[in-house]
C-alpha cells in the first residue's frame, strides 16, 4: 500500500517505521530537522532494548508524495483539520483516512475530507516515547483496534489487518468500534478535564469527597449520552473503575492538566467536548461537561495572554 502518516511523533514514527517494512510509506511532519534525520540516517525504533532502523520517506511537503491509499493521522487532535487541509493533495477519491488519536468524535473532522465509507476509526494499545531526533522507544505492545462508521462493503478492514499484521502489529477488527472508544473515553472524561481545572494529580479525585462527587456527575452524564447512542454503559461499574484508577496512579498527571500547566492548548474538544457534541446529536443534556469545556478554553485563553 501507499501510506502517508501525518505526524512524526512517537506513535506516528512507530506506525510509519514498521509499516515501511512492506509498504511505500511517507512520514509528513512540520519539523525540517526530523525530516532530514529520517531521510539521512533512518528512523530508529528501540524495541526490546535493541535499536532497529527503518527507512520510510519523510517530508514537510506532501505534494511530492502524491495521492495515498491510506492516510493515518497522528497529530494532536486540535491540529487535525489544519493538518488535513495542508495535506489535501494526499487525499484522492479512493483514499481512506484512519485516526488512532485519543478521544472521540474525530470522524466529524475526517468527514469534511472523505465520505463516511472512507473513514476508519480506532485505538492503539501500543506505547511510544521520544528518546531523541527520529529515535523512539516502542514500549508496550498491544492491539490496534479498527472499525468503521458504516458497513465495510469493500473489505478495507481485512486488507488493513493483513497489511498491519505483516509489519508486526496486532490488529483486532470491531463491528461496533464506538463502544470500544467510549469504554476508554469514560475514564478520560471523568478524570482529565476535572484534574486540569483543579490542577491536581489523579489521586486527589478519589481522596476528596467534593472532587469525587463531581466525577460521579460527569460519569452519569456520559452514561446517559452513551445509552442514547445505543451503547452499553454500567454507571456503578464505571464509577468503581475510575475510583480504582485514581487510587492506583495517585501521582498520575492527565494530558489536559499537563498542557494547561505548561500554557498549551489542550485536546479537551475531543475528550469532554466529544460528550457535549454527542449529547446534542441525541438530544441529551450534559451541562457539567459543557461547563468544563468552556472553563478549560477560558484557562487556555488566560495562559495565552
Amino acid at each position: 500500500m501507499k501510506i502517508a502518516v501525518i505526524g512524526a511523533g512517537a506513535m506516528g514514527s512507530i506506525y510509519g517505521g514498521r509499516l515501511s517494512l512492506h509498504n511505500e510509506v511517507c512520514l509528513v511532519d512540520t519539523k525540517q530537522e526530523v525530516v532530514n534525520t529520517v531521510n539521512e540516517q533512518g528512523l530508529r525504533l528501540e524495541e526490546n532494548g535493541e535499536d532497529i532502523v527503518f527507512r520510510p520517506k519523510a517530508t514537510t511537503n506532501s505534494s511530492e508524495f502524491g495521492t495515498a491509499d491510506l492516510v493515518i493521522l497522528f497529530v494532536k487532535a486540535l491540529f487535525s483539520k489544519a493538518a488535513l487541509t495542508g495535506n489535501r493533495g494526499l487525499i484522492g477519491p479512493d483514499t481512506y483516512l484512519l485516526t488512532l488519536q485519543n478521544g472521540s468524535g474525530h470522524e466529524d473532522i475526517l468527514g469534511e475530507f472523505v465520505s463516511q465509507d472512507h473513514i476508519i476509526i480506532g485505538t492503539t494499545e501500543d506505547q511510544g516515547t521520544v528518546l531523541g531526533m527520529a529515535h523512539i522507544r516502542h514500549g508496550g505492545v498491544g492491539n490496534t483496534n479498527l472499525g468503521m462508521l458504516v458497513p465495510d462493503e469493500k473489505g478495507i478492514l481485512g486488507t488493513l489487518k493483513e497489511t498491519f499484521d505483516a509489519c508486526g502489529f496486532h490488529v483486532k477488527l470491531h463491528e461496533n468500534i464506538q463502544q470500544l472508544i467510549w469504554n476508554k473515553l469514560f475514564t478520560n472524561v471523568s478524570l482529565s478535564a476535572l484534574t486540569a481545572v483543579l490542577q491536581v494529580k489523579m489521586g486527589f479525585i478519589a481522596e476528596n469527597e467534593h472532587a469525587f462527587a463531581m466525577t460521579k456527575r460527569l460519569i452519569h452524564e456520559a452514561v446517559e449520552v452513551a445509552h442514547a447512542m445505543g451503547l452499553e454503559a454500567d454507571e456503578e461499574a464505571l464509577i468503581a473503575t475510575v475510583e480504582a484508577t485514581s487510587k492506583r496512579t495517585p501521582d498520575g498527571v492527565t494530558s489536559i492538566c499537563a498542557d494547561l500547566e505548561k500554557g498549551r492548548r489542550t485536546e479537551v474538544d475531543t475528550i469532554s467536548g466529544s460528550v457535549v457534541r454527542a449529547a446534542k446529536k441525541v438530544g441529551v443534556e450534559a451541562p457539567c461537561h459543557e461547563f468544563l469545556v468552556h472553563m478549560i478554553h477560558a484557562m487556555e485563553d488566560k495562559a495565552q495572554g
